[in-house]
């Protein structure tokens, strides 16, 4: 008896904290986010970063990262009732997903004690935005192909190469890379990481346009670029073992929203209310795809739930991250589908005047990149094939031979 009234006293102890945390949050929120729409753009402007600043000053942000590296050592329950609060602000970035939600936990995987002192506090708080070194254009769903060497010479490294697609290159300051530091192994035993400072010389950031109009992705050139001895996390040629699980905080954070940030925008209040707005919210095949997208909003946020439990419990990302993913695609392509079908010639020719005018526009054509960045859907549907159902992988000619003989990176890997 003694053990269920301690129990229920400490069950009592916690909703009272939860509680008076959702309530200071809630205050903290109505004061200081701005009315409207707001100023919002990409991740990484100076509007979005002075938010996130004074979020993590107010002490909202990092909520389940450990103390000792910037964070606020809370529970996964703080960062749920944070992700509930923060869905009624659907237009605020509030987590810089390659940042928080993939490099920052790679670099507590793998980094060494002074690279996480020095790095994750400041990429918690918005002080630092980092950026992924890993698509090649030769080397994109097979990132073991990637042709970037990273050559010792004394004290340092020199790197030469190309990256591509990489999120938000032009406005980060650090970069994680792989890069190729032995070519006499097979391709996945050659590889090895290295933070990179983007203010060092040799390299040159190259926008690439969307057909959003946007700019969000990059191509990046390394020329002799020089790294010091400590910018390489963890061990030398054990590169791939590092990729891997970054890649898995990747599908993690896209489709769970472990970066610290909420999940995504409530797509089925957003599409109802429109539906209501438009008067074909009773139509048939509105309400069957309205009651479709509720169900598959549901299920990734219950999994993103759980995972986020895992996580901040210590646990290593898996390969549910991979059904996360790309569940979180299915999902995008599924709304996208009802905008269009709720928005009919209004979600392709609107008023200059109408703030929401091209809402719909703009998520037909960013819909696709969900399915792509991150790996696709293919790969996706690959790792749960065989890491989940057991299945028999693609055969791979190239595995166990030195990259060097591997007929299309012989030339680069004796440059």
């Amino acid at each position: 008896m003694a053990t269920t009234d301690s129990t229920s006293t400490q069950a009592a102890a916690d909703r009272s904290d939860l509680e008076a945390f959702r309530a200071s949050l809630r205050a903290w929120l109505e004061a200081n986010v701005p009315k409207g729409r707001g100023p919002w753009n990409q991740s990484g402007t100076p509007e979005n970063r002075a938010f996130r600043v004074a979020l993590y000053d107010a002490g909202f942000f990092g909520l389940t990262w450990p103390k000792e590296y910037g964070g606020q050592g809370l529970t996964a329950e703080h960062q749920r009732v944070f992700n509930e609060e923060m869905a009624r602000y659907p237009d605020v970035p509030v987590g810089e997903l390659v940042t928080v939600g993939i490099c920052a936990p790679t670099l507590l995987d793998f980094g060494s004690e002074e690279q996480k002192r020095r790095h994750i506090p400041r990429m918690l708080r918005g002080d630092e935005t980092w950026t992924q070194l890993l698509s090649e254009p030769g080397a994109g769903s097979d990132l073991a192909g990637l042709q970037t060497r990273a050559v010792r010479d004394g004290d340092q490294w020199v790197v030469n190469g190309q990256k591509v697609w990489t999120s938000g290159a032009h406005l980060s300051q650090f970069g994680i890379l792989i890069a190729r530091t032995n070519p006499e192994v097979p391709k996945h035993s050659g590889l090895s990481m290295f933070i990179v400072d983007f203010s060092l010389p040799g390299i040159t950031v190259r926008p690439l346009r969307q057909m959003t109009g946007e700019a969000h992705f990059n191509e990046v050139f390394l020329d002799d670029v020089h790294l010091p001895l400590d910018a390489l996390v963890g061990a030398e040629n054990d590169g791939w073992r590092a990729l891997t699980r970054m890649l898995m905080h990747e599908r993690v954070a896209i489709g769970a929203g472990t970066g610290g940030s909420r999940m995504g925008r409530d797509m089925f209040g957003d599409l109802l209310a429109l539906a209501r707005k438009r008067g074909v919210d009773q139509l048939p095949a509105v309400r069957e795809a309205l009651v479709d997208l509720y169900t598959k909003e549901k299920l990734l946020a219950w999994m993103g739930q759980r995972m986020r439990a895992e996580a901040a419990a210590g646990k290593p990302p898996g390969p549910e991250g991979s059904l996360a993913k790309l569940a979180n695609a299915i999902l995008s392509r599924t709304a996208t589908s009802l905008g269009m079908l709720i928005g009919g010639p209004g979600a392709q020719a609107w008023e200059p005047e109408d703030p929401e005018g091209g809402d719909l526009a703009h998520q037909v054509t960013f819909s696709p990149m969900t399915g792509i960045a991150g790996g696709t859907s293919e790969i996706q549907r690959n790792t749960i094939g065989e890491r989940v159902l057991g299945l028999p992988k693609e055969p791979q000619t190239d595995r166990n031979i030195p990259f060097k003989d591997v007929p299309q990176a012989s030339v680069a890997s004796r440059g």
